[in-house]
């Protein structure tokens, strides 16, 4: 804060306006007695006497006896104010006109006059009445009461104007006194009013600049940028306010000062006279004062405004300074944070990329020139004299500090992960090396490799490879320890000594190929040429040919040695190759899982936030806004389940990755948030369509530099989740004999589910026009298109001969708790709006429903009817394989329904503890086992063509209220368009399936479908869903095995005691 001294004006101004208004008690102003003036009973022409004395003329006036004393009193006070002091000081002459009054009215004017003149008198004149009786008389009454006229001045009684001319100039007199003075009542009336109007308001202007600047000099300097400016843009206005008024008087006087000078402007010879020079004189001053005091204000303005702005460059200087501070320490906060050097060289490449990304997406660029601009510009007010500089010199400092140290930091940072990034390459390179000779050793047949000539190939190959080594293969690992120290952590360490090691092990299975090459390259087998023996030289023959018999026996066994082993070698030599190809689809996983996260992120960060963006809002178009949740649906949830979790856990799986299927199978409820993302896709497509070519999308496509718009990447997560499948087949195909391939198949049939309840519920939320919750029906199971007959025993006989000729083609969905009929209808439109809706037609309650397996003549057919008969369906399925997946899927509902009541029937009889040994007929465990085995092998028997089997569902209570619906009639008439069976369905007698027999469980796996707790130490509790594998059959008829949670999670290890199926 600071205060200064304002500038004086107020005594200057009211020294003048005193000269102005120079009376001794209130003074008093032309506008105040502007009607008294105008009355003309006296006036001051401007004329003056000998030696300059004013004149001051009583004109004649009729009732001038008749004026109020007060009105009288203030025209003269003011009068003889108008004069300077100077002149007024020496006195004033009267002239008093009384040519056409009478004595009587003469006497009495100058008793008023003489008893009510405030001012000094000089000279009194009286043009006494010109008729001759008055003028008689007025003589004879002037020398006999001289002594009542008695003043502080003569009084000289004039006859005529001559006389009056020999007292008073001709010229200082006006026209109605015979002299040739312009004088104007109303002009000088005016002249007056403007002048001391003008001089009260360069008092009030003297006035109001001094409280202003007091006002500024008193003023607290504020501490934040907001007051500071708003501060200056209040005075500042307030200042040309002042200005203004300023601008405003010395118009106000010119136009006066132009006015006084009028005639003389009209006519150069025109003369004013003394008042008029007066005036002229006093509004020259009060101009001249106000150009005084506009200087002086201009002065303390200009003075209190740098003060002022330097005070806004200083607030703005350290809110910037806080600003950028706070922002280089949260950037260098999360600098610190890439402490990881990376265990490969893709994640290397990733943290790279991932501190670019938090370099531009942090703005890290910016903020450093922002600082250093900062800094600048502080050295920049410190140059300008600014008055703090003692405040902004150390910030400066300390901004410059942190500029240095967090680029220092920055380019530490890089430099090692580019140091790290060489590591990797080079380990890389190792690695790569010693798989493509594995593949090599792999990839020399070992039949081709026992003659010389491909013995001699194989190492020429050998040996060529082997050199490429120079530049691939780690020489010195401690020159590669000392290079690289800085980066070098644990883990890091141990991984380059498994390169190296590798890298050993490879070049001696090198060293042992090339030893085993060069032995078959070496011998050489030579065929022995029959020849004739002579006689003598037969004994020589027999003995030659022995040994040419031991020669070949040792040389067929040492080769027939070696093929074993190199057939011994090239098993070991596959089993490289599988963990090569398992490495290759680990890293291509691991790889697309990476740049599936940052394609998403892009998505979310360059789209999505985009559409919060403030200064993108004028770019969204009315029917795009508030419509982010439905165009993007829950792909944040994606993002954040893939980058927070599930691309981390599968990172550990690198160097074991045939045992990558557990990672899947410890996330397969969280695949789920996937079906939600699809089920939204109908309508992010339907809005992308409609607003494709907006503005807004086009920009944030041009800033994210991608050639692709945003429907490919809003396809993304669709494309991702049947990827996984693709991947895991090929893990799978590379793992039959490891550890993980249990798991890594149970993964793949967990994502195919995951695939089909997608699909299935895309094609659920098609169906319209169900008047209840559809979730309150079970799960779905099934779904897909039918060609259907009805065959009822209620009904018009119209309806049943129709029915047997004319399909409708029908799709059924089948849920845990009902079946339900609904008709297709396609849809005209693109992309997902192509996808078909499905209308309700009716439902069936699974627990009053049975089947019929096979139709007669057809072995696609078979029946569903309801309510013993009263409603039959005939079901046409597109293969038989369909035909055969629904009628498993029916059957296991059933078993839901006929395990869980038998379930809860047992509960309530059971009083011995589980397991002991009972009766075949009342065990538990060997009737349900006994149940599930049926159903299991209901899964793999065919069906006989010839024949058929009917089934019924196990009796349970009415249809539950909320989703329950009555079976309605089918509309036949409605289906005439379709086409016609060759074949008339035949419906034989029902036959109910026999048991035929108690079926012994084999080892496999089974679904509970009831809950069971334990009874014993040796039992486990199962539940409902739960996955069990059997794995062997122990004493009292009892099985060991192992139970798994759902998704195919393993939950136990150990084999236990299996208590109820």
């Amino acid at each position: 804060a600071f205060r200064r001294v304002p500038f004086c004006l107020h005594c200057c101004s009211m020294c003048i306006c005193n000269e102005i208004m120079h009376q001794d008690i209130i003074p008093l102003y032309a506008a105040d007695i502007e009607e008294q003036l105008r009355k003309k009973f006296a006036y001051l022409s401007g004329g003056r006497g000998e030696n300059g004395y004013p004149v001051i003329t009583f004109p004649d006036y009729p009732a001038f006896s008749e004026i109020p004393e007060r009105e009288f009193q203030n025209v003269l006070t003011y009068l003889t104010s108008v004069p300077s002091l100077q002149d007024s000081g020496f006195g004033f002459i009267l002239v008093i006109d009384r040519r056409q009054d009478k004595w009587t009215s003469v006497k009495a004017s100058i008793l008023r006059i003489a008893a009510s003149f405030p001012g000094n008198l000089q000279l009194v004149l009286v043009l006494r009445p010109t008729g001759f009786f008055h003028r008689t008389l007025s003589d004879i009454a002037f020398k006999l009461n001289r002594d009542d006229f008695k003043m502080k001045v003569p009084i000289i009684m004039l006859s005529s104007l001559t006389e009056l001319h020999s007292y008073i100039d001709k010229t200082q007199l006006t026209e109605d006194l015979g002299g040739s003075l312009d004088y104007c009542h109303n002009r000088w009336l005016s002249h007056r009013t403007a002048i001391e109007n003008f001089a009260l308001m360069v008092k009030q202007t003297a006035q109001m600049l001094q409280s202003f600047g007091t006002e500024l000099a008193e003023t607290e300097l504020p501490n934040d940028v907001q007051l500071t400016s708003s501060l200056l843009i209040a005075h500042t206005e307030r200042k040309e306010k002042t200005k203004e008024d300023l601008r405003l008087a010395l118009k106000q006087g010119h136009d006066i000062l132009d006015s006084i000078k009028k005639p003389v402007t009209e006519n150069p010879e025109y003369k004013l006279n003394q008042d008029q020079l007066d005036n002229q004189t006093t509004v020259e001053r009060l101009l001249a004062q106000l150009d005084e005091t506009e200087a002086a204000f201009d002065e303390f303005w200009t003075k209190h405004q740098q003060k002022l702005e330097q005070c806004l460059q200083l607030r703005n200087f350290e809110q910037n300074f806080r600003q950028v501070k706070a922002t280089l320490d949260i950037v260098s906060e999360r600098l610190s944070a890439f402490t990881d050097v990376g265990n490969s060289c893709s994640h290397v490449d990733h943290i790279l990329k991932d501190l670019a990304s938090f370099e531009e997406r942090s703005r890290v660029r910016e903020s450093v020139e922002k600082a250093s601009a900062l800094a600048c510009e502080g050295d920049q007010f410190i140059q300008n004299n600014h008055y703090a500089v003692d405040s902004i010199l150390p910030k400066c400092s300390e901004l410059q500090q942190l500029c240095d140290a967090f680029t220092s930091e920055t380019n530490k940072r890089r430099a090692l992960l580019t140091k790290s990034l060489e590591l990797h390459s080079l380990l890389e390179k190792s690695m790569k090396w010693c798989d493509e000779g594995i593949y090599l050793l792999a990839s020399q047949p070992v039949d081709k490799c026992q003659s010389q000539d491909g013995a001699e190939s194989a190492l020429q190959e050998i040996e060529k490879f082997l050199d490429t080594g120079v530049d691939n293969k780690i020489s010195d690992l401690n020159k590669i320890y000392e290079e690289y120290k800085a980066i070098l952590n644990q883990d890091l360490m141990e991984h380059m000594q498994k390169v190296f090691q590798k890298q050993e092990s490879m070049e001696e299975m090198f060293q042992k190929r090339q030893v085993s090459l060069k032995k078959l390259a070496a011998k050489q087998t030579r065929p022995v040429q029959p020849v004739a023996p002579r006689p003598e030289a037969f004994l020589k023959k027999e003995l030659k040919s022995n040994m040419l018999r031991r020669m070949n026996y040792r040389r067929a066994k040492s080769e027939m040695s070696e093929i074993h082993q190199s057939r011994s070698g090239s098993v070991m030599d596959d089993e490289e190759n599988l963990i090569v190809l398992r490495r290759h689809v680990i890293n291509e996983l691991i790889e697309t899982e990476r740049a599936y996260v940052e394609e998403l992120l892009c998505v979310l960060e360059g789209y999505a936030a985009e559409m919060d963006n403030p200064l993108m809002t004028h770019l969204i178009l009315p029917g795009l806004q508030n419509k982010k949740d439905v165009l993007f649906g829950n792909m944040e949830e994606i993002y954040h389940f893939h980058n927070r979790i599930f691309l981390r856990e599968l990172e550990n799986y690198v160097e074991y990755p045939e045992l990558v299927g557990r990672c899947f199978l410890e996330r397969m409820e969280d695949f789920q948030i996937y079906e939600k993302y699809c089920q939204n896709k109908p309508r992010s497509e339907s809005l992308w369509r409609q607003f494709s070519d907006s503005i807004f999308f086009q920009e944030c496509q041009k800033k994210l530099d991608h050639k692709l718009s945003l429907d490919s990447y809003l396809l993304k997560p669709v494309q991702r989740i049947t990827k996984y499948q693709l991947l895991l087949k090929e893990m799978l195909k590379y793992s039959k004999n490891c550890e993980g391939a249990e798991d890594l198949q149970e993964a793949l049939t967990s994502i195919l589910g995951i695939l089909k309840a997608v699909n299935d519920s895309m094609h659920q939320i098609a169906i319209t026009g169900y008047d209840g919750n559809l979730n309150e029906l079970g799960k779905l199971l099934m779904q897909g298109s039918f060609s259907v007959w009805t065959d009822h025993k209620k009904g018009h006989s119209k309806v049943k001969d129709l029915a047997r000729f004319k399909p409708m083609q029908r799709h059924l969905f089948l849920h845990e708790k009902a079946v339900l009929f609904c008709k297709r209808r396609e849809e005209n439109g693109e992309g997902y709006e192509k996808a078909p809706s499905y209308s309700y037609k009716h439902s069936l309650n699974m627990t009053a429903v049975g089947i019929t397996e096979t139709v007669k003549g057809d072995a696609k057919k078979f029946e569903i009817w309801y309510n013993a008969r009263e409603e039959v369906y005939i079901i046409q399925a597109p293969t038989p394989e369909i035909k055969a997946t629904w009628l498993n899927e029916i059957r296991k509902v059933w078993g839901f329904f006929s395990l869980a009541e038998a379930s809860q029937h047992r509960a309530l009889e059971q009083t011995h503890s589980f397991p002991t040994p009972a009766s075949s007929n009342t065990s538990p465990s060997r009737n349900m086992a006994r149940n599930i085995k049926k159903l299991e092998e209901r899964k793999t028997d065919p069906l006989s063509p010839e024949g058929h089997i009917t089934s019924a569902a196990p009796k349970c209570p009415e249809k539950s209220k909320g989703w329950a619906k009555t079976s309605q009639s089918l509309d036949v008439s409605e289906e005439n368009d379709c086409w016609s069976s060759a074949e008339d369905p035949l419906n034989s007698s029902d036959a109910e399936e026999e048991g035929g027999g108690e079926k012994k469980l084999t080892p496999g796996k089974y679904t509970v479908v009831a809950d069971y707790d334990k009874r014993g130490s040796e039992e486990f509790t199962v539940k409902n869903g739960d996955l069990v594998q059997l794995i062997r059959e122990g004493e009292d008829e009892l099985w060991y095995g192992k139970l798994y949670c759902n998704f195919f999670l393993e939950k136990h290890k150990e084999n236990l005691p299996l208590g109820l199926l």
